[in-house]
């Protein structure tokens, strides 16, 4: 049962995306102008605060006392946003077959050759191909083809991104995924 609840409540944690500190210093406040224009200058997510409208300043006279509570939670800064994944560096075709969503510029299909002999594959099977790519067989199939040296092969793309590996002029495709 405690495993079962334990993907809950890490889900439910990540839901409040402002920082810890921040909200602490807005729980501080005592006039609830200034909290809510606390809590509004906070950033939600990666947007940055320059990007969040300044609060319009309390009718009421400002103590000491708020207005340095205030000056703190105007200065607060977000995080800094994750750096760009290194495979966004590559080009279409080498990006080609990593998991995640596809983009427009990104091919439907390569063409390339098996390095060296090639006679077919079963499951598991790690397949090298000339462009430096190594592909895995996934789906468990098997597949006996005449021996040929450097078989001109297709991976393709199919409904919901999976991946396919044909040998050209082979009616035998099979599942796979980029391992390199």
């Amino acid at each position: 049962m405690k495993k079962a609840l334990l993907p809950l409540f890490l889900l439910a944690s990540n839901v409040a995306l402002a920082d810890d500190a921040a909200v602490l210093k807005c729980r501080t406040l005592t006039d609830t102008a200034q909290r809510l224009a606390c809590y509004d200058a906070m950033p939600v997510g990666a947007a940055p605060l320059a990007a969040v409208p300044a609060a319009p300043a309390p009718a009421a006279p400002a103590t000491a006392a708020t207005a340095a509570t205030a000056a703190t939670a105007a200065t607060y800064t977000a995080p800094a946003a994750p750096a760009a994944p290194a495979v966004a560096a590559l080009t279409a075709e080498q990006n080609f077959g990593f998991e995640r969503a596809k983009k427009k510029d990104e091919p439907d299909f390569i063409d390339s050759s098996v390095v060296g002999d090639f006679n077919g594959w079963e499951g598991n099977t790690t397949i090298k191909l000339a462009n430096g790519q190594v592909w895995r067989i996934v789906d468990g199939s098997t597949a006996v083809l005449p021996m040929q040296k450097n078989p001109a092969v297709r991976i393709k793309r199919g409904v919901f991104g999976v991946l396919y590996f044909q040998v050209v002029g082979q009616n035998n495709m099979a599942r796979v995924r980029r391992v390199q």
